[in-house]
C-alpha cells in the first residue's frame, strides 16, 4: 500500500515504454489508411479539405505524418523527431479539422498532442532503439 500513495515512480521504464508504443500501434493503425485510395479520397472531400489548394496532398501527407511517427515511436527511433510530428499533425487536426473543440468533440487528437509532448520531454526511455544505438556509441568511445 506504502507505493500506491507513494510520489516514488512505480517501473517507470517499463511503463513509459509501454505507453509509447501503444500510443504508436494507435498512430499506426489510424495512419494505415494512406494505402486505402478511397478512403483517402473520402477525406479529401471533407469540407473542411476542399478549401486547401491540394486537399488529396493534405490528406495523404497527414496520414503518412500519422504513418510515419507511428513507426518511429513504436520502435522509439528519433523518438523526439516522430513526437514533433504528431504533435504538428494532431494540432493542425485538433485546431483547424476538428475548429479547436479539444474540450469534447476532438479530443482524442489533442490527447495525441498531450502524449507526445510526455515522449518529447521523457525520451523514448531504454526499450528503444535509441537507446540501442546510445549505448553502441557509448561502448565504441569507450
Amino acid at each position: 500500500m506504502k507505493k500506491l500513495f507513494s510520489t516514488e515512480a512505480i517501473l517507470q521504464d517499463a511503463g513509459l515504454a509501454f505507453v509509447r508504443i501503444i500510443v504508436g500501434l494507435f498512430l499506426l493503425y489510424h495512419g494505415w489508411e494512406v494505402f486505402d485510395a478511397a478512403k483517402m479520397k473520402e477525406y479529401a472531400a471533407w469540407d473542411v479539405f476542399k478549401q486547401d489548394l491540394s486537399p488529396l496532398f493534405m490528406v495523404y501527407l497527414g496520414k503518412g505524418s500519422e504513418f510515419v511517427a507511428g513507426v518511429l515511436l513504436t520502435i522509439g527511433l528519433l523518438t523526439r523527431l516522430g513526437c514533433l510530428i504528431v504533435i504538428g499533425t494532431m494540432l493542425y487536426i485538433s485546431l483547424f479539422v476538428g475548429h479547436g473543440r479539444i474540450w469534447y468533440e476532438d479530443q482524442h487528437p489533442f490527447l495525441f498532442v498531450l502524449l507526445a509532448l510526455v515522449f518529447f520531454f521523457t525520451g523514448s526511455g531504454k526499450w528503444s532503439v535509441d537507446a540501442l544505438v546510445n549505448r553502441l556509441h557509448q561502448q565504441r568511445k569507450a
